[in-house]
């Protein structure tokens, strides 16, 4: 058993192993949750019902095989994340960017889910979604809403390993046009032990 798991830690640590994760897909009812599960899974757009109740899917992205959970974001089902938060590797925070009327509803959300000492060591990537709508919100903009303007880690590639910073960024994002969400997964990757 010691040599299996020797011979693991040298192959991750050569960036050659498969990583393993739980991740969490939170956020507002119709901030694009489940269509980004489906099109991480298999690439398929469609209408989707709102989520009722809690899914899990088995996804593989790079070296990372994941489970992520769509948890659903109305009331009801905000009420189940809590659950859900042994053991998470990592927090897909979405925004519905175009949706400006219930920021104040998403801040109060992730101001909760930030304070949570049971995530106080998760690494969140939130994600400003449906950009492609001509009057979403700007980065910035989306940003200062949100009550992250001084408290985002960078979107480049630093080892926070040795503090006790969480790793938090926003990233820019249309699911349904395929762009921006990447380089979100690309980053929250860094941070997946």
């Amino acid at each position: 058993m010691f040599l299996v798991e020797w011979l693991y830690g040298i192959l991750a640590m050569l960036g050659l192993a498969t990583k393993e994760a739980k991740i969490l897909f939170l956020g507002l009812d119709n901030a694009g949750k489940t269509t980004l599960l489906h099109m991480l899974k298999d690439e398929r757009l469609g209408q989707h019902q709102p989520t009722q109740f809690p899914t899990a899917e088995e996804l593989m992205i790079g070296k990372i095989r994941f489970t992520a959970f769509d948890l659903g974001g109305h009331r009801m089902a905000r009420r189940v994340w809590r659950d859900y938060y042994a053991k998470v590797d990592a927090v897909v925070y979405i925004v519905d960017a175009a949706d400006k009327e219930r920021f104040l509803e998403s801040k109060i959300e992730l101001d909760a889910l930030l304070a949570d000492e049971t995530l106080a060591n998760v690494p969140f990537l939130v994600l400003g979604n449906k950009i492609d709508i001509p009057y979403a919100a700007s980065e910035d903009e989306l940003r200062y809403s949100l009550g992250l303007a001084n408290c985002t880690t960078g979107k480049g590639r630093v080892d926070y390993s040795n503090t006790n910073i969480r790793p938090i960024e926003l990233f820019m994002c249309s699911i349904v046009r395929k762009m921006g969400y990447g380089d979100g997964f690309r980053w929250l990757s860094q941070y997946i032990k």
